[in-house]
C-alpha cells in the first residue's frame, strides 16, 4: 500500500481503467524513478526578463509553481511486449520501425500543421492591430486643476479624474499589495500566465461562455489602453499577441507604472494618487500598508468593494490581499496584522454642485484651449490665479446678502401672495432662453413641483432648487397662492405635442378623418409631461474687486449661483452704466485743464442746446453748481454740460485709455452712461484712476503648468501707459471721495476709511451700479434683471448695489489700517468762494478750501455779494440719485410716447438706451473759458 500510495496517488494517468496493479510499480525501473529533475535542472529564467531594468520592489526568485510541468524520462509502458534474452526478432523490429517512422512522419505533420494553423491564427488576429509604439508617451486623461493664489482647489477639469504618477513615486506597499491581489508573477512571466489562461478556457468551456478571465497586469494594460474591455476570444486572443509586443519594447517597471495610473477605482476616480485623495484624502506617496492593501481590494469591482459603497465587504477583500501579501513573502506576518488592525479612516467628501469661483474656473479652461488647443482635453495641467479664497468668498457673501435684501424688499420670498396689481401673465407660446410671466395653477407637495402656466405650455418648477426664494423650505402648497404670476424661464426646450392617432373606425369614416385631422393640425395637442420651469423672481448681481498695486482680480462674482456653466455677469453682461461713467467726463475735463472742482456748472436743462436731461429733484438745477457738488449729488444736467464742454469724443477716447474696451458712442446721453460696459471694464478703469493714473490690464491668470512639470508661456501682457498725471489723478480721487462724504453714497462712511466712488442708476432703474475703491482695492458692483426688466420703485445705485459694496470692502479691509490717498507733487489748496469758484477775499467767513492742479487754480478774487445773496448754502440739499434723461422733441414734432410691450406678460428686451439727443453740439473756436489748453496725449 505505501508503494501504491507514494507511486500515484492520483491513479495511473496511462492505465484509466485501473487494470494494472501495484506490482507493476513496483517493477518500474529505476531508471524512471531516479530520472525526475530536481530544481537545479529546471531551465534558466528568460534572458529578456532577466536583463531588464526594475526600480519597483525588491522580488525574490519565484518559487517553483506547484503542478507545473518537469521534463522527465519516458516511463516504461505497462504490457509492453519484452525482447527474448537471445535477441528480437529481425521481422518485428523493422515492423517496429516502420511504424515508429510512420507515427514520427504524422506527429512530425500534425506539428507542421498545428504550427501553420498557429501562424494563421496569428496572422488573422493580427490585421489591424494597435500599434504599441505610443505607449512609450501614452498620455491618459487627467485633471486639470484650477487653483487660487494661495493654492486653494478652486475647481477641477477632468474627462477622466487622474493624476498620473511616476513608478519612483509610488511607495512600494502600494506596488506589492496591486502584485498580490492581481499578479503575484508579474516580474518573472513573459506578460503571460499560460497555466491560468489553461484553466479560465476549461471554466469558460464547461459553462459554455465567458466566466473567468486569466489576465496579467500586462494582458490588463492591453485592455485599458490599446483594446476594448468586451468579454470575447477574438478580443482575448488581440490581447495576448500585443502582451508579448509590450513586454518587448516596454520594461516592467513602465508596464506596471501604466496600470497603476490606468485602473479605475470607482467613484470617478482613476489611478491610485487620485483614489488616494478621494478615499484617505492624502496623496498615495503618504498611504499605509493597511491603506494601500484597500486601495489594491477595491480594484476587483469598485462598485462592490468601495469602502463608501459596502464598508465590510472592503475589509474583508483588504484581509484578502493583506493575507496574499504574507504568502507571497511581500510582508512579515507583523505587518500583516497591525495592518488587519488599522481601522478605515475614509476623507469627509467636500464636493458639491457650488464651487467657490466657478467664474474663474471657465476663463481658466477657455485661456488653457487658446494656448495648447486639444491638448486640453487629456488634462494634467495645474492653473494659478489670482484669486484670494477668502475675499472671492466675501464677494459671493456680499452679492448674496444684497439681493437677498431686494428680495425681502419687494416680497419675492415665499410666501407668495396675489396683489391686487398682480401684471398680466404671458400669453402665447414660449420658447428660447427668456424669462415669462406665468401664473400658478397648483401644487404637487410629494413631489415637491409648483404647477405653472405659462401661456399655452404647463410647466412645473421644482422647490428643490430655489431656496433662494424659499429659505424657509416651505412645502409648494404654502409657497404661492393659486392665480399668483410669477416670473419663470424655461430651463430646456418645450416638448413637441403629442397628437392622438384616429382609430380603425375613424379612417374608414369620412366625418370621424376630418376631425381626426382638425386633431392632427393641433386641437387635440398636449404636451406629453410638465415642462421643467425656473423660478426669476429676483435681479442678479455682480462683483468685480481688484488689487490697485499689482491690478491682480482678487475677487470675481458673475451671479447669485455659483455653479459650474453658469453666466459670468462681471465678465459679459453689457450694462449701461449709468452716471458712474461721469468719472470719465469730469477726468477727462480735469486732465484737458478745461475744468477744475471749483468749475461752475450749468444745472438747469433748458440751458443745454438740443437735449433735455432731467434732474432727478426739481428743486435743484435752477442755478449753476460747482463740478464738487454735481458729482456729488449726481446732477445729469451738469454732467451734460461738462461733456459739450470737453467734447464726447475726446471722453471717448479718454475712457478707452482707462480701461473701457467697448463701443463708446459720441452723442450728448454719453454724460449720462448710455453706452453698455462690463462690470469687469468699470473696475480696470477705477482702478487706473486709484494707481494715480496708470492704465494696466487686470490679470486673472499667473501661471500654467503642463503634465511634465514645464510652465507654459502666457499671452503677453500689454504694458502699462499712463493716461492722468499723478496730481490730475488725484484731483478726481478727491471728488468722488465727495460722493461718500456728502453725495449720493453716503453709506460708505461706515467703513471709516476714505474711499472714492460714484453711483449710477440708469431710465427706470433697470441697472444699478457703484463703482469705487480705497488705497487699495478697486471694486465695482452691478445689479439688475437679466432681461432688463424694471428693478422698481425707490431703487437706486444707492440701494440696489453700493450695500453689497460696502459689505465686501468691509470684510476686505477687516486687518488693514486705514490710509488716506496720498498727495501727489503738483497739488495746490486755495480756498475759494462757494458760490462763484474764485478765489475768495481776504477774511471771507463762508470760504471753503479746495484742490487744484498746479495751475489751474482760480486767478481772480469773488466779487463781494449784495446783501440779499448768499441765503442758500454751499451744501445745502442732497438730491437722491439721479433718473437718466429724456429727450426734447424737434420743433414741429410731438413728445414721444412711452414704449408698451409687444405683447402682454413679455418680459423686456435688450436693455434701453438713454434717448438719443440731438446733433452733438460743437464748440466754436474760442469758446473754451480762458486758460483751456489743448488735451495733452494720453
Amino acid at each position: 500500500m505505501a508503494s501504491e500510495q507514494s507511486g500515484n496517488p492520483g491513479g495511473n494517468e496511462n492505465d484509466p481503467a485501473g487494470k494494472a496493479g501495484p506490482q507493476q510499480h513496483g517493477a518500474e525501473p529505476q531508471a524512471r524513478r531516479s530520472g525526475v529533475p530536481g530544481r537545479g535542472s529546471e531551465p534558466p529564467a528568460r534572458a529578456s526578463a532577466a536583463a531588464r531594468p526594475a526600480s519597483s520592489p525588491r522580488l525574490e526568485s519565484a518559487p517553483h509553481i506547484a503542478g507545473a510541468p518537469r521534463l522527465e524520462s519516458a516511463p516504461h509502458i505497462a504490457g509492453a511486449p519484452q525482447p527474448p534474452d537471445g535477441g528480437a526478432d529481425p521481422g518485428r523490429r523493422a515492423r517496429i520501425a516502420t511504424w515508429a517512422k510512420r507515427i514520427g512522419i504524422a506527429l512530425a505533420a500534425l506539428l507542421v500543421l498545428a504550427a501553420v494553423a498557429v501562424v494563421l491564427v496569428v496572422q488573422h488576429y493580427e490585421a489591424d492591430l494597435p500599434s504599441t509604439v505610443e505607449l512609450k508617451d501614452y498620455r491618459p486623461p487627467q485633471v486639470t486643476r484650477i487653483l487660487a493664489r494661495d493654492g486653494t482647489r478652486l475647481g477641477e477639469l477632468f474627462t477622466e479624474r487622474r493624476t498620473v504618477v511616476r513608478i519612483g513615486e509610488i511607495p512600494n506597499q502600494v506596488k506589492l499589495a496591486a502584485l498580490a491581489a492581481e499578479d503575484a508573477g508579474f516580474y518573472e512571466h513573459a506578460g503571460l500566465n499560460y497555466l491560468g489562461m489553461l484553466r479560465a478556457l476549461a471554466v469558460n468551456l464547461r459553462s459554455t461562455q465567458t466566466r473567468q478571465g486569466a489576465s496579467t497586469i500586462t494582458q490588463q494594460v492591453v485592455k485599458n489602453v490599446l483594446l476594448t474591455p468586451d468579454r470575447t476570444y477574438k478580443r482575448k486572443a488581440r490581447e495576448i499577441i500585443l502582451a508579448r509586443r509590450i513586454e518587448q519594447e516596454l520594461t516592467k517597471d513602465e508596464i506596471l507604472e501604466l496600470y497603476l495610473n490606468k485602473i479605475y477605482f470607482g467613484h470617478g476616480r482613476y489611478g491610485v494618487e487620485e483614489a488616494s485623495r478621494y478615499y484617505f484624502g492624502k496623496s498615495v506617496r503618504d498611504v499605509t500598508l493597511a491603506e494601500a492593501a484597500l486601495l489594491a481590494a477595491v480594484v476587483k469591482g469598485p462598485s462592490v468593494y468601495s469602502p463608501r459603497v459596502n464598508l465590510e465587504r472592503a475589509v474583508a477583500r483588504r484581509a484578502f490581499v493583506l493575507d496574499q501579501m504574507q504568502k507571497k513573502g511581500f510582508a512579515d506576518e507583523v505587518q500583516v496584522e497591525q495592518a488587519k488592525r488599522e481601522p478605515v479612516v475614509l476623507a469627509i467628501e467636500t464636493e458639491t454642485l457650488a464651487e467657490l469661483a466657478p467664474e474663474v474656473v471657465g476663463e481658466a479652461q477657455r485661456m488653457l484651449r487658446e494656448i495648447v488647443g486639444p491638448a486640453a482635453q487629456l488634462g494634467g495641467y495645474t492653473i494659478t490665479t489670482t484669486i484670494d479664497p477668502a475675499l472671492q468668498a466675501a464677494a459671493r457673501a456680499a452679492v448674496r446678502k444684497n439681493l437677498d435684501a431686494y428680495a425681502k424688499r419687494h416680497k419675492l420670498l415665499g410666501p407668495l401672495a396675489r396683489t391686487k396689481k398682480e401684471p398680466p401673465p404671458f400669453e402665447g407660446t414660449p420658447s428660447g432662453h427668456k424669462v415669462f410671466r406665468g401664473l400658478v395653477t397648483g401644487a404637487d407637495d410629494a413631489r415637491g413641483t409648483l404647477s405653472v402656466q405659462v401661456g399655452s405650455l404647463h410647466g412645473a418648477v421644482s422647490l428643490r432648487g430655489a431656496e433662494r426664494y424659499n429659505p424657509s423650505g416651505l412645502a409648494p402648497s404654502k409657497f404661492a397662492e393659486l392665480n399668483k404670476v410669477v416670473r419663470v424661464s424655461l430651463i430646456g426646450p418645450a416638448p413637441e405635442p403629442v397628437v392622438e392617432a384616429p382609430t380603425p373606425g375613424q379612417e374608414a369614416d369620412e366625418a370621424a378623418a376630418g376631425e381626426a385631422a382638425k386633431r392632427a393640425a393641433g386641437g387635440a395637442a398636449k404636451p406629453a409631461a410638465p415642462v421643467p420651469l425656473r423660478l426669476e423672481l429676483g435681479p442678479e448681481g455682480a462683483l468685480v474687486a481688484i488689487d490697485v498695486r499689482t491690478r491682480e482680480i482678487a475677487a470675481l462674482v458673475g451671479g447669485y449661483e455659483a455653479v459650474r456653466g453658469g453666466l459670468d455677469r462681471a465678465t459679459y453682461a453689457r450694462r449701461q452704466p449709468g452716471s458712474t461713467f461721469k468719472a470719465f467726463v469730469y477726468g477727462y475735463g480735469i486732465h484737458a485743464r478745461t475744468l477744475t472742482p471749483a468749475t461752475i456748472l450749468e444745472t438747469n436743462p433748458l440751458a443745454v442746446a438740443g437735449y433735455k436731461p432731467q434732474n432727478h429733484d426739481e428743486s435743484e438745477g435752477q442755478s449753476p453748481a460747482r463740478l464738487r457738488e454735481a458729482v456729488a449729488h449726481s446732477v445729469n444736467v451738469a454732467a451734460v454740460s461738462a461733456l459739450s464742454r470737453v467734447g464726447a469724443s475726446n471722453v471717448v477716447a479718454f475712457a478707452n485709455a482707462l480701461g473701457i474696451q467697448s463701443k463708446l458712442g459720441t452723442d450728448l446721453s454719453l454724460a449720462l452712461g448710455s453706452y453698455e460696459v462690463t462690470p469687469r471694464e468699470m473696475a480696470a478703469a477705477y482702478a487706473s484712476i486709484a494707481a494715480g493714473g496708470v492704465h494696466e490690464q487686470p490679470v486673472l491668470i499667473t501661471k500654467i503648468v503642463g503634465p511634465d512639470g514645464a510652465e507654459l508661456p502666457l499671452p503677453r501682457r500689454p504694458p502699462a501707459h499712463r493716461v492722468m498725471e499723478e496730481a490730475e489723478a488725484y484731483v478726481l480721487t478727491s471728488v468722488l471721495t465727495s460722493v461718500v462724504q456728502s453725495g449720493t453714497a453716503r453709506q460708505a462712511r461706515s467703513l471709516g476709511r476714505p474711499i472714492a466712488g460714484k453711483t449710477g442708476t440708469t431710465n427706470q432703474s433697470k441697472d444699478a451700479w457703484f463703482v469705487g475703491y480705497s488705497t487699495d482695492i478697486a471694486c465695482a458692483v452691478w445689479t439688475g434683471y437679466d432681461d432688463a426688466a424694471p428693478l422698481g420703485a425707490g431703487e437706486v445705485g444707492a440701494t440696489a448695489a453700493l450695500p453689497a459694496f460696502v459689505e465686501f470692502m468691509k470684510q476686505a479691509h477687516a486687518k488693514r489700517p486705514a490710509a488716506d490717498f496720498p498727495v501727489p507733487n503738483g497739488i495746490v489748496r486755495v480756498k475759494i468762494d462757494p458760490q462763484t469758484g474764485l478765489l475768495a477775499r481776504e477774511g471771507q467767513e463762508d470760504a471753503i478750501e479746495e484742490v487744484f492742479v498746479a495751475g489751474t487754480e482760480p486767478a481772480e478774487e469773488a466779487s463781494v455779494p449784495e446783501a440779499d445773496a448768499g441765503a442758500e448754502g454751499a451744501d445745502a440739499g442732497a438730491p437722491g440719485e439721479l433718473q437718466g434723461a429724456a429727450e426734447a422733441p424737434a420743433p414741429g414734432e410731438k413728445p414721444a410716447e412711452p414704449t408698451r410691450p409687444a405683447q402682454p406678460g413679455a418680459a423686456p428686451g435688450e436693455p434701453e438706451h438713454a434717448p438719443e439727443p440731438g446733433t452733438l453740439p460743437t464748440p466754436e473756436p474760442g469758446t473754451l473759458p480762458a486758460g483751456d489748453m489743448a488735451p495733452p496725449p494720453f
